[in-house]
C-alpha cells in the first residue's frame, strides 16, 4: 500500500482522480476486488487529498461516481451474460460465498444492493446478480446510488482523517526522537564530566604518596 501511495503522490491531479476512480470502478465492473479492494483505493484517495495533491471534495465526487458507474456496468454484465458469470474460475472457487450472495438478493431484494456495497466480496458480485435476476434498473439505481454515496464519502473521509492522524503521529515521533537524542547527548556529557572529575581527583593523592618515599 505504501508503494501505491508513493506512486499516486507522484502523479498530477487529474491523473490521480483517474487512477483512483478507475480502481474503484474496475473493482465493481470487472471483479477486481480479488486484486485491489475498492475501499483501499478510496482510502488512498482520501489520504492523497490530505497531502494537498488533490481536492477532497473532487476526490469524494470521483469515488462516488466511480462506485455507482462500476455497479451499473456490473448490473448490465449480469443482465446480458446471465449465469455464465458464475462459471468463471474466480467465482467457482468461492461457490459458498456466491450462494450466500444469491440468498441475500432473494431475501433482501434491492436493499441487498445497498448492503452488499459494504461487504468486500459481495461488492462486485451483487450488482451482477441483481442484473441476472432482472431487478428493475430504476430500483437498482436508487439503492446503488444510496450505497455508493454512503460508501464513497465514508471511506474517502476515512483516508483523509487517517492522513491527518499520520501527520500528527509523524510530528510527535519527530519530537520524541529529538528529545531522545538530546537526553542521550546530555547523559554522554555527564558521564564524560564525571570520569574527568574522578581522574583529576586521583592526581593529588598520587603526588602526595610519591613524596613520602624515603
Amino acid at each position: 500500500m505504501h508503494t501505491i501511495t508513493d506512486w499516486l503522490r507522484g502523479l498530477s491531479g487529474p491523473v490521480v482522480y483517474a487512477a483512483v476512480g478507475g480502481m474503484v470502478c474496475a473493482e465493481d465492473a470487472l471483479f477486481f476486488s480479488f486484486f485491489i479492494p475498492g475501499e483501499t483505493a478510496a482510502v488512498l484517495g482520501g489520504f492523497i487529498a490530505h497531502q494537498g495533491s488533490v481536492s477532497l471534495g473532487w476526490m469524494i465526487l470521483v469515488v462516488v461516481c466511480a462506485a455507482v458507474l462500476g455497479d451499473t456496468v456490473g448490473y448490465e454484465i449480469g443482465r446480458h451474460l446471465g449465469p455464465a458469470i458464475l462459471r468463471t474460475r474466480p467465482l467457482r472457487r468461492h461457490a459458498q460465498r456466491v450462494a450466500t450472495a444469491q440468498d441475500l438478493i432473494r431475501r433482501r431484494g434491492p436493499a441487498a444492493v445497498f448492503v452488499g456495497r459494504f461487504i468486500a466480496f459481495f461488492r462486485p458480485l451483487v450488482p451482477s446478480l441483481a442484473g441476472m435476476s432482472r431487478m428493475p434498473y430504476r430500483r437498482f439505481l436508487f439503492y446503488n446510488a444510496l450505497g455508493g454515496l454512503a460508501w464513497g464519502v465514508g471511506f474517502t473521509l476515512l483516508g483523509y482523517f487517517a492522513g491527518a492522524a499520520y501527520t500528527r503521529v509523524e510530528g510527535t515521533v519527530g519530537r520524541v526522537t529529538a528529545i531522545a537524542i538530546a537526553v542521550a547527548v546530555a547523559v554522554a556529557l555527564l558521564v564524560w564530566y564525571l570520569r574527568r572529575h574522578r581522574s583529576r581527583g586521583r592526581e593529588p593523592s598520587d603526588d602526595s604518596g610519591g613524596g613520602q618515599e624515603p
